[in-house]
């Protein structure tokens, strides 16, 4: 099974789809860190769901999901951009215990909020914010788009360690007099019967088919995805820059150098003090990379 994401319609009716399905992506995030298996299960949920909000809003620039939870999981972030590629990293609280295999999302998370952000290559960039109010990744997701879309939007996740997988609806706006005006509850209805054994085991024509074989569904070429790292020397020293002067001299006095690494897919990067003290110089300098 390929990872990818697959639009679908639904014929005279104004209710659009996603189906995304993830396996080689997820085990690249989830190899490059040692979470628990409950921390494991949210971000292969946040990978389809990334995935999935990317191909919605149609965005030519990188999408991003931060869950920033005041629980024993403080933070839970994936990326996507139009390429296809995604990656995806969670944070644990130092003052919390490791979380039980069986813990749900507010379990993990507890009170807070998800900040989605949109950077587009040209224009502004704009984040959404909503609360966690609800007890699923899902759910929490549907709030944001009622609240900064104004879309009804339906989303069915899941993830068991091995592969993710998500099913996204919206009701599109401006219906004609022609259209099935019952289209959307029906379309909804039924998605409601997926099994979460269907949605991760299952190809995707044939998730599709056993849900909406009675309707009339226009199924478009799928996309692939890939784990991908957006990580850079120049997004490094940039980083670095915005530290200071003052701070960056004080970890050369301390250390010799600066050693850091990308948390996402560990690169690492190493800067000499006469790197730093040409970066302090010129912000656009960048530095050799260690693989």
């Amino acid at each position: 099974m390929s990872d990818q994401i697959q639009r679908f319609m639904f014929d005279q009716t104004n209710v659009r789809g996603e189906i995304v399905t993830l396996a080689d992506t997820y085990h690249e995030v989830l190899s490059r860190h040692a979470y628990p298996s409950a921390v494991n299960a949210l971000l292969g949920e946040l990978l389809a769901a990334v995935a999935l909000l990317t191909d919605t809003v149609k965005l030519d620039g990188t999408l991003s999901i931060e869950v920033r939870g005041q629980g024993d999981l403080s933070l839970l972030m994936a990326e996507s951009n139009p390429g296809g590629e995604l990656r995806a990293i969670a944070r644990l609280s130092e003052e919390g215990a490791l979380p039980d295999d069986s813990a749900c999302f507010r379990d993990l998370v507890g009170d807070g909020q998800i900040v989605i952000t949109l950077d587009p290559k040209e224009g502004k960039r704009y984040q959404g914010i909503v609360a966690l109010e609800f007890d699923t990744l899902a759910k929490c997701l549907e709030a944001y788009f009622s609240q900064s879309e104004q879309l009804p939007t339906k989303l069915w996740l899941a993830a068991d360690g091995q592969r993710a997988g998500g099913l996204l609806l919206q009701r599109l706006p401006d219906a004609s007099q022609n259209q099935d005006i019952d289209a959307w509850e029906r379309s909804v209805h039924l998605a409601e019967t997926i099994k979460r054994e269907e949605l991760l085991g299952l190809e995707q024509r044939e998730v599709l088919y056993r849900l909406y074989h009675e309707e009339t569904v226009r199924v478009f070429d799928p996309k692939a995805l890939r784990f991908g790292c957006t990580c850079s020397r120049e997004r490094m020293s940039h980083a670095l820059y915005s530290l200071g002067e003052a701070e960056l001299k004080d970890i050369l006095e301390e250390q010799g150098s600066i050693k850091t690494q990308c948390h996402f897919c560990h690169t690492k990067y190493h800067y000499t003090a006469a790197e730093i003290e040409a970066l302090i110089d010129d912000p656009g300098s960048s530095a050799p990379v260690i693989h």
